[in-house]
């Protein structure tokens, strides 16, 4: 009951802690919203989507934001970093990382750590190919992989998902796709599909209103970019010499094979399984969670 109490305290109070906010101009005269919590070693965290906000991920940031400079954004053309034309000319994965470099140049950081979650690992996996550089310690949480095996069956949403859940997300799938874009139909689907993505029942309405908030254009731009450059890290990871921990939970919607093959190829990582866990631990494994990941960065 202590650890549920102070789970929800983080989601609810405002730190006394540093926090600032702003815009980071990009190459392309777009801008990035940011905000950072705390001070300390500075963190990257690339929240997951693709073509969701950085605000599910405030709590889990004022977190690690007590050891920390923890640095959230809103990835292009999410949340309040708005762009006036979404389309393939505009959304792909070489200005997101463009983005990231832009953000760390404006915050004036020789390197930082990086906490990539799900698509945010696979996009943190991309920017540490073109900028090892300027990366201290590398962090892969539920991660998409570091090429496209997801996309061949290393996703377990529906095997994490009842009858009753698969049929209900069937439902509201047909409905979105004949045009019913409402939010009851958004959060219809997301309550079918959150039982795969957490151990624990009682945080199925917080991930379910996450699921609405997806920007289903930027999601398909970002996977078809993906596809058209083979997306494939493996073979520029392997003199990736950093640490890196790679961390998901053993039921999770990621195969735990995807972070496998990446413990494979980092020649300097630490693969860590949570025990009745899915896709975000620091909900359903809360203290184990943020326990790897604090001893990892001070380590």
């Amino acid at each position: 009951m202590k650890k549920t109490f102070l789970f929800l305290s983080l989601l609810l109070l405002n730190y006394s802690f540093g926090q600032t906010e702003g815009f980071a101009p990009n190459t392309d005269n777009t801008q990035t919203y940011f905000r950072t919590f705390g001070n300390g070693s500075p963190i990257l965290i690339i929240n997951g989507g693709p073509g969701m906000n950085s605000n599910g991920f405030e709590a889990m940031t004022k977190v690690i934001g007590q050891k920390h400079t923890a640095i959230i954004y809103d990835q292009r053309g999410t949340g309040k970093s708005t762009l006036k034309v979404l389309d393939a000319s505009t959304v792909t994965m070489k200005h997101m990382v463009e983005d990231i470099e832009s953000l760390r140049k404006h915050l004036k950081i020789k390197k930082w750590s990086v906490l990539g979650q799900s698509f945010g690992g696979m996009l943190a996996s991309y920017y540490a190919t073109l900028h090892p550089e300027h990366i201290d310690k590398l962090i892969l949480s539920s991660s998409g992989g570091i090429d496209l095996t997801l996309l061949k069956g290393g996703s377990l949403i529906e095997a994490g998902l009842s009858k009753t859940e698969k049929d209900s997300l069937r439902y509201w799938n047909d409905k979105i796709e004949k045009g019913d874009t409402s939010h009851a139909a958004r959060l219809g689907r997301g309550r079918a599909m959150a039982p795969a993505y957490v151990f624990n029942s009682k945080f199925i309405p917080i991930i379910a209103e996450r699921l609405t908030q997806s920007n289903m254009i930027i999601n398909g731009l970002l996977w078809d970019d993906m596809q058209k450059m083979n997306f494939d890290c493996k073979n520029q990871l392997k003199s990736f010499t950093k640490p890196v921990l790679i961390i998901q939970g053993k039921q999770d919607i990621i195969s735990n094979e995807i972070g496998e093959l990446a413990s494979h190829i980092f020649p300097n990582s630490k693969f860590v399984l949570l025990e009745n866990c899915k896709h975000y631990g620091w909900l359903d494994a809360e203290t184990k969670y943020f326990g790897e990941i604090e001893d990892f960065l001070k380590s």
